[in-house]
């Protein structure tokens, strides 16, 4: 990647000592690798509509763990881009990510993150704390702001089972603002444009000690209210058979919630809001 002499070997530069840091070692060596290189001459600045863009993610915490989720659809201004964008990912075995934002970024972006934690893990001989792993994407984003000015910005939602938790593990969720602000939230969190509706879903919904299936059901009702609200945000697609990602981290690690799951519980949903438009209400 950095080079090769003739006789093709790799470069020196994959044996000078360096950082632990795959990012690092590409702003070294091949900065135009990055995603955050500059895609833009200074001041300009995009229109919202030129780019796809992800909208509402969101996480909680329950029971056994942590939740994140994430609805399907990608906008380019007042249209459709996609219908069935991924926007939910693995990072590790005990980590997730999930982006609103500038779609083409936050793909690059997440795949980076996937090798640095890996590189990490490979050149220390363990693994990046949780901390540690939230610490090392806000200074990604942060190395993204120039871009984010201009109007391609990734927001990412970081959440983790914490094994070294001094009470035993647990699931902790971490918000990150386009300039690389670190922010760990209590309980649930959502980000995107659908996210005030869905944290206000969650209000009502939410309580410490979920179950995984209330707590999917949850996350459910929640998108389905930033849906009813944000155009941006897409709900059930019930015809196209087009449903949330729905993963959760525990202790036994990262796991998507299989198809036919996932199905089952937004359908239920769905026959739910058939008998009360307006969601569920909060418990006594």
């Amino acid at each position: 990647m950095a080079g090769s002499d003739t006789a093709g070997l790799p470069s020196e530069a994959f044996f000078t000592p360096g950082t632990s840091s795959f990012t690092e070692f590409l702003a070294v060596h091949r900065p135009g690798l990055l995603p955050t290189a500059p895609m833009l001459p200074a001041g300009a600045r995009t229109p919202a509509d030129r780019f796809p863009h992800g909208t509402t993610v969101l996480a909680l915490t329950y029971r056994d763990g942590v939740l994140i989720a994430g609805d399907r659809r990608a906008t380019m201004g007042n249209l459709i881009a996609q219908r069935d964008l991924e926007k939910v990912h693995p990072a590790d075995d005990y980590t997730a990510v999930a982006f609103a934002g500038t779609v083409g970024l936050a793909v690059d972006m997440v795949r980076l993150y996937q090798v640095e934690l890996t590189h990490f893990e490979k050149i220390e001989g363990i693994p990046m704390t949780l901390a540690g792993r939230a610490t090392r994407l806000a200074a990604m984003i942060r190395d993204n702001l120039a871009q984010a000015m201009q109007g391609l910005a990734v927001v990412p939602l970081l959440a983790g089972y914490d094994l070294s938790a001094p009470d035993g593990g647990c699931g902790r969720i971490f918000g990150i603002d386009a300039a690389g602000g670190l922010y760990e939230k209590c309980d649930f969190y959502a980000e995107g444009s659908g996210s005030p509706y869905a944290r206000g879903a969650l209000k009502k919904v939410y309580r410490p000690g979920l179950g995984r299936r209330e707590a999917v059901l949850a996350a459910l009702q929640a998108l389905y209210d930033a849906a009813d609200e944000d155009s941006a945000t897409g709900g059930p697609d019930v015809h196209r058979r087009i449903f949330p990602v729905v993963c959760v981290i525990t202790a036994e690690g990262f796991e998507r919630l299989p198809e036919p799951e996932t199905e089952e519980l937004s359908r239920e949903t769905v026959r739910q809001r058939t008998a009360r438009p307006d969601g569920p209400h909060a418990a006594p």
